[in-house]
């Protein structure tokens, strides 16, 4: 049997051999990445965290520690629910004219128009404080913009106010409809300028004319059109007895009486007032406003 001849190896594939070795043995040496642990994972020395995602605008935030929530799925659409968002709409406001109280029973609303006015006002304010009663007054613009002042105190003696336009033009029935908002809006401005925490829940027509563009734009502004059922005349100024005379006759329960307490010369209407209250308060009525 003859022997198998060996060749001595050649010093270059050594050489190459033990390259080769060295290569490997560093790339053992560094490990593989696991393929679990994502490279956007926070670091657990507190260093950088993952870098925003650029399509929601904001980081995203590590899921227990792991990897970061996947950020693929594009961010919800939909509309927040308008009932836990922002304030609760109104709700609409009839165009009926209000001319009853906002309770049943032996109830009667007061109301007094045309001013604030400085002599008569506060008159009749305190006439009002002395029994306990709270009305309503239907203010003109160009008298809230005189006498401010006033309105605050009206307001801060817990009355209510309806607006009574800017300069109390009887034709606002004939007007077009810009000019109706231009009366109607500028008192609204008016009041709100003097007493900004007032709500304005009434509108009344000068001299009770009416047309469905005033309903239409005082309804526009969440007013109610507030009218009446109790005339008292007394802007006509016949006398204190036919004032009282006038309001007990035509009273019922749930009535609004229409008073003045602006717009001219009040004095019978101060004294009207001082006669009738304590009449009404006999006469078992609550004081309410109007509904």
């Amino acid at each position: 049997m003859s022997e198998t001849r060996r060749h001595p190896a050649h010093p270059l594939v050594a050489l190459l051999a033990v390259l080769a070795l060295t290569a490997i043995g560093c790339s053992m040496q560094g490990g593989s990445a696991d393929p679990r642990t994502s490279s956007a994972s926070p670091p657990s020395d507190g260093g950088p965290r993952a870098a925003p995602n650029p399509h929601l605008g904001r980081e995203v935030p590590p899921q227990g520690g792991g990897a970061a929530e996947s950020t693929s799925a594009p961010a919800s659409s939909a509309a927040p629910s308008p009932s836990t968002v922002g304030p609760q709409a109104r709700p609409p406001v009839s165009d009926t004219l209000v001319r009853s109280t906002a309770g049943s029973g032996r109830r009667v609303a007061l109301t007094f128009d045309d001013g604030p006015s400085a002599e008569w006002t506060p008159k009749i304010l305190d006439l009002l404080d002395r029994y306990g009663v709270k009305a309503t007054f239907c203010v003109v613009g160009e008298q809230a913009r005189a006498y401010p002042a006033l309105v605050r105190k009206i307001v801060a003696k817990g009355h209510r106010l309806c607006d009574h336009t800017e300069t109390h033009d009887e034709r606002l029935a004939r007007m077009p409809e810009d000019q109706v908002r231009k009366q109607i809006g500028g008192a609204r401005d008016a009041i709100l300028a003097a007493a900004p925490d007032a709500e304005l829940e009434w509108f009344r027509a000068p001299g009770g004319g009416w047309s469905s563009a005033i309903k239409k734009v005082a309804v526009g502004y969440g007013m109610k059109p507030l009218d009446w059922s109790v005339d008292s005349r007394d802007w006509e100024r016949k006398g204190v007895d036919t004032i009282v005379a006038t309001v007990q006759r035509q009273l019922r329960p749930g009535g609004v009486v229409l008073m003045h307490d602006g717009g001219g010369e009040r004095s019978q209407s101060v004294a009207a007032l001082a006669r009738l209250l304590p009449w009404l308060v006999q006469q078992g009525y609550s004081f309410d406003y109007p509904g």
